[in-house]
C-alpha cells in the first residue's frame, strides 16, 4: 500500500463521536437543570440549621428549668412522704385506742349482763311467787264455790228423795 497523505486524509466526524458530543451536551443540561434544585436545597438546609441552632438556644434554658421543677418536687414528695408516716403513726395510735374502746365495751356489755341477771333473779322470783299466791287463792275460791255447788246439789237430792218417798 502506498503512503498516503496526511492532508488529503477525510476530515470527518464518526459516529462515535458524535454520539460522546451528544452526551456531553446532555449531561451539561442535566447539570444546568439540578443547579436550580441544588441552591434551592441548599436555602431549605441553611433555614433548617437555623432553626436547629435557635432550637438548642431555646432547649438549655428549658432544660434548666425542667431540673429545677424537677427538684422542687422530689422536695415536696419527701415532705408528702415525712407527712405520711407520721399520719401512719397515728393511726397506728388510733387503732389502739379503737380496740381498748372495743375492750371496754365489751365488759361493760358482760358487767350489764351480770347485773340485769343478778337483779332479775329476783324480781322473777318474786314474781313467781306472786302468780303462785294468786293462783292458789283463785284455786281455793273456785274449790270452795264448787264445794257450795256440791252441797246444793246433794241437798237438793235429798229433799227430792224425801219428797218422793
Amino acid at each position: 500500500m502506498p503512503p498516503r497523505d496526511i492532508s488529503l486524509r477525510r476530515t470527518g466526524v464518526g459516529f462515535l463521536e458524535v454520539a460522546a458530543l451528544i452526551a456531553a451536551i446532555a449531561f451539561a443540561m442535566l447539570v444546568l437543570i439540578l443547579t436550580l434544585p441544588i441552591l434551592r436545597l441548599r436555602h431549605t438546609v441553611d433555614a433548617t440549621t437555623r432553626m436547629i441552632n435557635e432550637l438548642n438556644d431555646r432547649t438549655g434554658p428549658l432544660l434548666g428549668d425542667v431540673n429545677t421543677t424537677v427538684r422542687n418536687v422530689n422536695v415536696t414528695l419527701e415532705q408528702v412522704q415525712t407527712s405520711l408516716d407520721g399520719v401512719n403513726l397515728q393511726l397506728a395510735k388510733v387503732d389502739t385506742m379503737t380496740s381498748h374502746a372495743q375492750n371496754i365495751s365489751a365488759n361493760v356489755a358482760n358487767l350489764v349482763t351480770v347485773v340485769s341477771a343478778a337483779a332479775a333473779n329476783p324480781l322473777v322470783k318474786v314474781a313467781a311467787f306472786g302468780y303462785g299466791v294468786r293462783k292458789a287463792a283463785s284455786a281455793r275460791r273456785h274449790a270452795e264455790t264448787e264445794r257450795e255447788v256440791r252441797d246444793t246439789i246433794k241437798a237438793q237430792r235429798r229433799a227430792a228423795r224425801r219428797g218422793n218417798q
